[in-house]
């Protein structure tokens, strides 16, 4: 069998890779750092859909986390990549924050809910039942169903909340179809990244802390893949899976000298 090619693009997840709640992980820094120093192109991936790169640049600053806006990929990113690959110009009804409606704008999308391309369903703390029940009757009147992920839950500092995929499958159950999801575990969202940052699968490297979204995604799009354990999967899930990471390591800051 042939022997893997040298690590040079580096993509890793967001919450629970770089950041736990808000506060960076010990090493975390080191890495970005290292990688900014090097100059070997990298992605810091989320399949938040809510904010956009810019805002999560910011946020990351203010962590002490200096991330370029370039080198942020977000579902809400990949899911505009992927409908402007598909029907250029095309129309959505929108169901998310600014970090999905920007990206749709960008790629000179109209957003109506007027006889759509598209309902779009992304990550948003405010889903309301008005706006699920238009994208159900939109959906039996033949627009396509499209979601940025398929996270049932997300975090917060209360437990988890309903998320995309939770509503998704309301949506589903109400209209018999199911969606498309352009993010993570779909390969789609890494390999769209990769193409965007000039990388190749065969020299590049996922870093996650979910074996579901992040490892996944990683094995399916061809590349090497590092299991963290500072956030969702434990030591213990690992087995549960039929498939496993090429490296497991205990946190980013046993991946620093990697770079």
């Amino acid at each position: 069998m042939a022997e893997r090619k040298p690590i040079e693009s580096w993509l890793t997840d967001m919450d629970g890779v770089l950041i736990h709640e808000g506060v960076p992980i010990p090493g975390a820094d080191a890495f970005i750092k290292k990688l900014r120093e090097t100059g070997k192109p990298f992605l810091v991936l989320t399949n938040n859909s809510i904010y956009t790169a810019r805002d999560l640049h910011a946020r990351l600053a203010r962590m002490g986390l200096e991330v370029p806006v370039e080198n942020i990929w977000t579902s809400a990113l990949a899911t505009a990549k992927f409908l402007d690959d598909q029907r250029p110009g095309g129309t959505a009804y929108v169901i998310g924050e600014a970090g999905l409606t920007t990206a749709l704008h960008d790629i000179g999308y109209v957003l109506t809910d007027h006889d759509p391309d598209y309902v779009v369903l992304g990550e948003t703390r405010t889903y309301s039942f008005e706006a699920m029940t238009k994208a159900v009757r939109l959906i039996n009147a033949g627009a396509r169903f499209i979601c940025t992920n398929p996270d049932e839950t997300g975090p917060s500092l209360e437990g988890p909340l309903p998320a995309t995929g939770s509503v998704a499958a309301l949506i589903t159950k109400a209209t018999g179809k199911e969606p498309y999801f352009a993010g993570k575990p779909n390969p789609l969202m890494m390999r769209t990244g990769l193409n965007a940052i000039g990388a190749h699968s065969e020299s590049s490297a996922m870093i996650g802390d979910r074996m579901d979204t992040d490892i996944l995604a990683g094995l399916e799009a061809g590349m090497q893949t590092f299991l963290v354990l500072t956030g969702l999967t434990t030591q213990a899930e690992i087995d549960r899976f039929p498939f496993r990471p090429s490296k497991i390591v205990d946190s980013i800051a046993d991946i620093v000298d990697r770079v």
